[in-house]
């Protein structure tokens, strides 16, 4: 339900009524406080500023011309010429009532779908993912399923590295373990220990390492042939985590380092055709008029860079795929790279100027006090090793609540568990950095996924109790199910504000909002007492089915699952 851009309009048609021009659009925003009605239009002091007139005097003449026949119920003004809105209670319980059976609770498609390309997760093929993937990969999941369901095409990109010189050394390595790869790379991390170990104490196997580096590079059949089993490898190990995450990433979405290895060249090419190209000590570099630091495209020794790649990747993601709008989800810290390749990359025309490209930059990921996350002797947390953790702890967060069979406390507790690491990342502005709590994150209470979790299972509980078919409609008697019922028809503009700002806090916000005020509105009106009349049953019941149909999917839009039973 856009209804922003419905009051947009009537207030737009009262300005129209009223002979007041202007091309300003009409901006609604939500009521500051309560008593300031639902929505409010702040645009009279504007207006009256370039009209020269009082800016009360030009908001009674809007307030006199508004349509209040359908969903607004009333409008006041406020100070020096706030227009405070309220919706009508009718309106609300039909355009409620309406969406109740809506698998997708009234939201509709975006106006304009666009080619999304989402490039997230990335990890390094020569490593085991560690928990500094974590927050790419599950924003970047995030993302592409909520510009998915809002109608765009999204392509997901899972851009590997799988190119460069220590893949010599691994597959190398990888040869000398008579190629027995499925246990000598169990332990990918141990593996490339090994591996580093081998190269900095015997100098032959160094320079065997450096040699296969040139045939990988070169095409040999025999070294192409370990290195592929190598990333295959390597890939199983990613799969698994984001089988583990419920992230949606296969190997189809791969499109590694090594795919855009052949296109290089032609990225030279094209710079040096538009004259960005600038040779300095045998390196060739761009200058940017904003910078005094060159960004180097290709080493004196002819070696190609991270902004070559990306800079073919662009232009292959622009041309070949025919993407609208590019999301890099990447560290914040690569801010003035990609900054850097965006701008490159808009002035050899790689990329047309009317494609969106934006850096989603993310925070750290830190322990409670306040370092980068790491293990107790310094090293990485393995990813894997972090959400089978999250899991045994949501296990014994919930296994003395409700009798569960142990089938069902495993499927609980990996909803729970998996869930509570997303939400938490998901539930911060993505920009700053946030402290790992298993505390936190497992609370019942706040603004977490157990949260959300157990209000949709107690929803559930209500459903089960009542035992019939819930049919009707929504009647609005009161200020909380008015509330409510408002708080409910937000979703859709909720969704379009945090996909255009790709901001997933957005909807972990209306989350934790919509269902703090469903916890008021189940204490304080109540559902199945005997004495409650049977059409005000059935609306509440009704109001708490959408309650949980928004909760549910809001969480799956964030790629947590909801449980019947906590």
């Amino acid at each position: 339900m856009k209804i922003k851009s419905q009051l947009s309009t009537i207030i737009q048609n009262a300005l129209k009524d009223a002979e007041i021009q202007t091309n300003e659009n009409v901006v609604i925003s939500d009521a500051t406080k309560p008593e300031f009605g639902d929505y409010q239009f702040n645009g009279a002091m504007k207006l009256a500023k370039t009209l020269k007139k009082n800016p009360r005097e030009i908001a009674t003449n809007i307030v006199n011309n508004i349509d209040t026949s359908d969903i607004i119920k009333k409008v006041e003004i406020a100070g020096p010429g706030f227009i405070n809105i309220w919706l009508d209670n009718k309106w609300l319980s039909q355009k409620t009532t309406q969406i109740i059976d809506d698998k997708r609770v009234g939201v509709g498609f975006v106006d304009n779908p666009k080619t999304v390309v989402v490039d997230y997760s990335g990890p390094n093929m020569a490593k085991q993912m560690h928990v500094g993937h974590l927050r790419s990969t599950i924003i970047g999941d995030t993302l592409a399923t909520l510009f998915e369901f809002l109608g765009d095409k999204v392509i997901r990109q899972n851009h590997i590295g799988d190119w460069g010189t220590q893949f010599g050394m691994l597959i190398a390595y990888l040869e000398e373990q008579n190629e027995s790869s499925n246990q000598s790379l169990k332990d990918l991390e141990q593996f490339y220990k090994n591996a580093k170990k081998r190269f900095d104490e015997d100098k032959e196997f160094a320079n065997k390492a450096r040699e296969y580096v040139v045939k990988i590079q070169q095409g040999d059949p025999h070294c192409l042939n370990l290195w592929k089993k190598f990333i295959d490898i390597s890939l199983q190990h990613c799969q698994e985590v984001y089988d583990k995450l419920g992230v949606k990433l296969t190997k189809d979405d791969v499109r590694a380092e090594s795919f855009y290895n052949p296109m290089l060249p032609k990225v030279i090419e094209t710079l040096k055709e538009k004259n960005l190209l600038v040779d300095s000590n045998g390196a060739k570099c761009v200058f940017l008029d904003d910078s005094d630091t060159p960004v180097i495209v290709q080493k004196s020794d002819g070696g190609y860079l991270y902004a070559t790649t990306d800079l073919a990747a662009l232009e292959f993601r622009a041309k070949e795929l025919k993407a609208n709008r590019i999301s890099y989800v990447v560290d914040a810290r690569q801010g003035e790279h990609f900054k850097q390749i965006f701008a490159i990359a808009k002035k050899a025309d790689m990329v047309s100027p009317d494609v969106l490209l934006e850096h989603i930059a993310f925070g750290t990921m830190m322990d409670k006090s306040g370092k980068p996350f790491k293990t107790r002797d310094g090293g990485t947390v393995k990813l894997i090793e972090l959400l089978d953790e999250a899991v045994l702890r949501a296990k014994e967060t919930i296994k003395q609540r409700e009798v569960h069979s142990n089938e069902d406390l495993d499927k609980v507790a990996n909803a729970i568990g998996i869930g509570a690491v997303k939400y938490a990342d998901l539930s911060i502005n993505r920009e700053s950095n946030y402290i790992f709590s298993w505390d936190k994150m497992l609370s019942f209470d706040g603004n977490t996924a157990l949260y959300m979790q157990y209000a949709y299972a107690r929803i559930q509980s209500i459903f089960r109790k009542y035992n019939q078919k819930i049919e009707g409609e929504i009647i609005i008697s009161d200020e909380l199910e008015h509330k409510l019922a408002l708080m409910i028809l937000k979703f859709e503009d909720t969704l379009n504000k945090a996909s255009l700002e790709a901001t997933p806090h957005t909807i972990t916000n209306y989350l934790y909002e919509l269902v703090t005020l469903f916890m008021k509105f189940y204490e304080q009106n109540p559902i199945l007492k005997d004495e409650i009349p049977e059409n005000i049953k059935i609306s509440r019941l009704l109001l708490s089915k959408l309650t949980a149909n928004v909760i549910s999917k809001g969480l799956d839009i964030l790629g947590i699952e909801v449980v019947d039973k906590i």
